[in-house]
Formats: C-alpha cells, structure tokens, sequence
C-alpha cells in the first residue's frame, strides 16, 4: 500500500515538471519573439500531439500562462500571446553595441542592430573606439558601467599577438557577448566565440570567379595593409585563384591611409609590372582612384582593365560605375541583435550561433558586362 502511494507522488511530481517545463518552454519562446503580442498560440491539441504530452498536461501549461498574464484565451478562437504590459516595457533589456566607428560601413549595421533590438524589447546603448585597440577596454567598460545585459561587439582581432587570447577575454565578460563582423580566421572547432560575420573570404572568392567567367587569367588583388577584413579577402582570393588555376603572386598591399592620386599611379604601375588584365580591389575609395590613374594612362576601364572592388559604399559613384562585392551589413547587424535577444532569454539553453553571411556581387560597368546580371561565381545582381 505504502508502496502504491509513493509511486502514485512519484508520478504526480513527475506530471508537474511536464507542464511545467512546457510553460517555461513556451513562456521562452513568447520572450524571445517566437510568438509576439497578439499572435495565435498552437492549440492545445496541436502541442499535445507534437510533444507527447497529454492533453491534461497541455492544458495545465497554458493555464500557468494565462495565470502570469503572458496568454489571454479567447473562447472559440484559441490562446494569444497578451500584449506587453507597462511594467514590462519599463523593465526592457538594455544591450551594449561597441563599434569601431559610424561612418560608412556601420550606418547599415547600426541600422539593423536597432531594428533587431527593437523588436525583442531592448535598447540599446552606442559606444565607439574610433578604430584604436588602446581605447576598446575603456570602452566596453563604459557600457558595462551602464548596466547593460548583453553585449554586442566589433573588436580589434588582427594586428594583436593573440587573437584567441583576446576572444576567450571577451567571451568572459559578466554578460553574454555576440562578436559582429569579427571572429578568429581559420580557428576551425575549437573557436567558442559566438559571432555573426560577412563572409569576406567567400566575397572575394566569388568576385574572382566572375572575373574568370568573363575570360579574365590575370586577375590581380590590390588590399589595403593591416585592415581587418584583408586577410579574409586575401584568403578567399588566393583559394579562388588555385581552384581555378589562375595566375599566382599577383598581390599588392598598402596602408589605406597612404592612398591618394599618386599612389593610385604606383598601384597601376604595379598592375601592368603583373600583366594583369582584371583586379579585385579593397576598396571603393581605391578603386575611383585606380580608375582615375588608368585614364591618365590613356586608357580606360573597362576595355584596358576589369575592376571589382570590395565595399559598395560609393562604388555606384565611380566615373564608371564599379562593379563590387556587397557585404550584407543591414542583414548582419538585425541577425547579431536576434541571436543576442534569443541568448538574453534562453541562456545556456540557447545553442552556440556561428553564423556568416555571404556577400553578393553587384554587376556594374567596370566588368564589361554592361550592367547585365551575370550569375557566375555566385549571387549576383545588377544595378
């Protein structure tokens, strides 16, 4: 008898813990955006079925929701999420973003960023190094000091010692931190770092694939010196260049500070010392300048030399407009701030997100395609 009635405990506690875990699960979920204000809940009848549950259980799940005002029931229509509450509202995330700078590049990053965060409930507080490692740390303890509960971080991963080192520093942060535009190249399984990135090495891989599938063998790369996206770009570029057996050591490096009309006349003497026939060029600003060195030179873009540069900020400025590989920064920065939102509300439960988006090529003139869409060496459109 004794016996019946402790297993009968047993399973009473165990069916609580079901309906329990259920509720977290889904109150999780109505956080996290999954189901937003106003928005249908699967039936009862649906989760049951899905889970396992019994119905019993399913029904006491929703009840525990409906209970902590998170679930409103509508007779004959089924269970919404409830709209926010004030309280709630008062109550928001507070996330940190930490940038290099606000200007060309990030505008369409922050941009994403706000909406992402936005939508999740929080908000958001700015913070820039203006590209100077020695001003990162005070930086992010600034908004540290501000009580955010979450991070959002572009830092200096090149030009350091350690850059493994520096990541697992970050990753130890008192708060969840989501790396943006930056993460350990070439690391393989043993990189922990959470991070949403272009994926520079796959961009100038497709942008020489283009330049080979318009007859191009001697495409040459011209990067700026010590930049933190280079070495990607210069990895993609050389992995394109041996799989489409293209002509090797073709590669030029300046500092981008360096870059003005002069050295855009010694980049271009480079490129005919190369015999080079087409370039891949990091970025805009360098390019226009190229541009401009090569009609000087009497010739022109692009019947004397193919050009795609690597930013498209002002590309569509060009004299003749450039074609140019297009990081998807809007996209990049509204993906970091979902991944940080989800990691906020789930925690540890939440999976490890390493997530790198492909840059897409946007077909101008300076190709020789005429501004035609052209779909070789990956997504491209014309403009």
């Amino acid at each position: 008898m004794a016996g019946r009635r402790e297993g009968a405990v047993r399973d009473t506690e165990t069916k609580a813990l079901k309906f329990e875990a259920l509720a977290d699960e889904l109150k999780r979920g109505i956080i996290a955006g999954t189901w937003t204000a106003g928005q249908k809940l699967p039936t009862e009848q649906h989760l049951a079925a899905e889970t396992g549950l019994s119905l019993t259980t399913v029904r006491r799940a929703f009840d525990e929701l409906v209970a902590q005002d998170l679930v409103v029931r509508r007779q004959g229509a089924g269970s919404f999420v409830a709209a926010r509450r004030p309280r709630e509202e008062r109550a928001r995330r507070r996330v940190g973003v930490l940038l290099p700078d606000t200007q060309l590049y990030y505008p369409r990053v922050l941009q994403g960023i706000e909406e992402g965060l936005s939508a999740a409930g929080a908000s958001l507080h700015l913070s820039t190094y203006r590209y100077d490692p020695s001003l990162e740390d005070g930086s992010i303890e600034f908004l540290l000091d501000a009580g955010v509960d979450g991070l959002l971080l572009v830092p200096t991963l090149t030009t350091i010692e350690d850059p493994a080192g520096r990541a697992q520093q970050l990753m130890d942060l008192p708060v969840p931190v989501v790396l943006l535009e930056r993460s350990l190249i070439d690391a393989g399984p043993g990189d922990r770092t959470e991070h949403v990135c272009s994926d520079h090495q796959g961009g100038a891989y497709d942008a020489v694939r283009h330049l080979a599938a318009l007859g191009h063998r001697r495409v040459a790369l011209l990067t700026r010196d010590h930049g933190p996206t280079a070495p990607a770009v210069v990895l993609g570029y050389r992995h394109a260049v041996a799989d489409l057996g293209l002509a090797v050591d073709l590669e030029f490096a300046q500092v981008k500070e360096a870059w003005s009309a002069d050295s855009a006349e010694a980049a271009w003497a480079r490129l005919r010392d190369f015999e080079a026939t087409a370039a891949l060029v990091f970025g805009d600003r360098e390019a226009t300048l190229l541009q401009g060195a090569i009609r000087r030179a009497g010739l022109s873009v692009p019947d004397d030399m193919a050009l795609v540069s690597y930013d498209d900020e002002t590309a569509d400025l060009a004299e003749v407009p450039l074609t140019a590989v297009s990081p998807p920064k809007y996209r990049v920065g509204r993906m970091a701030a979902d991944v940080l939102a989800r990691r906020l509300v789930e925690r540890d439960d939440c999976p490890l997100h390493q997530i790198r988006l492909r840059p897409r090529i946007v077909v101008r003139r300076s190709c020789g395609t005429g501004g035609a869409p052209s779909h070789e060496g990956g997504p491209c459109v014309s403009d």
